[in-house]
């Protein structure tokens, strides 16, 4: 039985999602063949391990818990694929002494949404430790966390995007009035209404339109409490967003069908996507659905078949253009009037892990095929980069 350790929660606005979602991943793993390790990050940045984080009502009153669980760590050490038991100040003399402090891993299963999770930052450690772990590298990761560069990358390999402008918080903040009126100079942003929204967030956190250059101002305020960069795109007046997911299939993007997922006010908030509940979905508790609670048309009949073509021939297009692993979804946008298609963002870590948008697929995955998946596809990909060649010894040296 393979010991897989799943990491949620971390230092991000989203953290509250990343357990919702963790949650539901560790309730699916196939307990015939993984021992299951929850690894919750804190807030503070801490790491701990224990049952009953597999349970939402303990993060309420986490501060009184904590003495129940197990604090550990990860070395950046190759060698040792496991945490490291944390509790006293002899603690890195016993790791390599006793085997008591040594919690072993076989595979490490991040399902973070947000900075330092989703963004690269973790899969960076994981790539010093020298562990195995599911879900798209380093570099795929950061630039799918960045709205900003995912975009530009994607338009150089002809992916239709919407313009986007970049501002720097660093840059702006002291003059967010001169900031907006930068912005609404140029042609492609001079109409309202205009939207913003963090670069490196998801789940709509910080997401706002603006209708004038005061709101627009309002808005790059809003992102820069939560972020430093925003983006300001042009709002697409006759919107339906249609979004997708792809998952590796032998080292090959696989897509799954579509979905038009339905907001509440034209702009899928934080709330509409985590605290509505969904169609068909009652007497469930929305608490423990995660992203699959938001009310959404899955593989829509009536929607016009090129629009489902063109959506999943560039979702797994960009799969293969970003270096992609394990399950990511990609979010387009349509403009209905003008029947124009455009790229939105990526999500490498989906929340709820788009299980949803597979068990309607044809043929169908479960929430435990996914998981399978990824692990054995992280397997796979640990062991090919094991046959490359590092050391090739000193010989500029004198």
């Amino acid at each position: 039985m393979k010991n897989i350790a799943v990491l949620f929660g971390g230092r991000s606005a989203e953290h509250e999602i990343s357990i919702l979602s963790a949650i539901q991943a560790m309730d699916a793993l196939d307990i015939t063949k993984y021992q299951v390790i929850p690894i919750y990050i804190a807030h503070s940045g801490k790491w701990y391990t224990g049952n009953q984080l597999r349970k939402t009502a303990i993060y309420k009153q986490f501060a009184a818990a904590v003495d129940s669980l197990q604090e550990v760590t990860l070395l950046p050490k190759p060698g040792h694929t496991g945490l490291m038991k944390v509790g006293s100040e002899k603690s890195l003399i016993s790791f390599f002494q006793k085997q008591d402090q040594f919690l072993p891993v076989d595979v490490f299963l991040p399902i973070f949404h947000g900075q330092f999770g989703e963004d690269g930052c973790i899969q960076g450690l994981f790539e010093m430790a020298e562990v195995t772990y599911t879900g798209s590298p380093v570099v795929a990761s950061a630039i799918a966390m960045n709205k900003y560069h995912c975009k530009t990358v994607l338009a150089q390999h002809g992916i239709p995007v919407l313009p986007g402008h970049l501002v720097l918080r660093k840059e702006s903040q002291f003059d967010l009035i001169s900031a907006a009126e930068k912005i609404v100079d140029q042609p492609a942003f001079s109409t309202f209404p205009l939207f913003v929204k963090p670069v490196n967030l998801g789940s709509s956190v910080g997401v706002s339109s603006a209708n004038t250059q005061a709101e627009l101002a309002a808005g790059l305020a809003q992102v820069f409490q939560v972020d430093a960069e925003a983006l300001v795109e042009p709002c697409v007046q006759n919107l339906m967003e249609i979004n997708v997911s792809v998952i590796e299939r032998d080292g090959q993007p696989e897509v799954s069908v579509v979905e038009i997922p339905v907001s509440s006010s034209g702009i899928l908030s934080y709330e509409d996507k985590y605290l509505r509940e969904g169609k068909g979905k009652k007497g469930k508790s929305t608490e423990s659905m995660g992203m699959a609670g938001l009310t959404r048309v899955i593989d829509p009949q009536d929607l016009n078949p090129d629009y489902k073509n063109k959506v999943r021939t560039y979702a797994a297009q960009a799969y293969r253009v970003l270096g992609c692993a394990g399950v990511v979804r990609f979010d387009f946008m349509v403009d209905t009037v003008k029947g124009e298609l455009y790229f939105n963002e990526l999500n490498p870590v989906p929340g709820s892990l788009a299980f949803y948008l597979w068990e309607k697929s044809s043929p169908p995955l479960l929430f435990s095929d996914i998981l399978d998946r990824m692990i054995d596809g992280a397997e796979k990909r640990f062991q090919e980069k094991k046959q490359l060649k590092r050391d090739l010894g000193f010989k500029a040296l004198r």
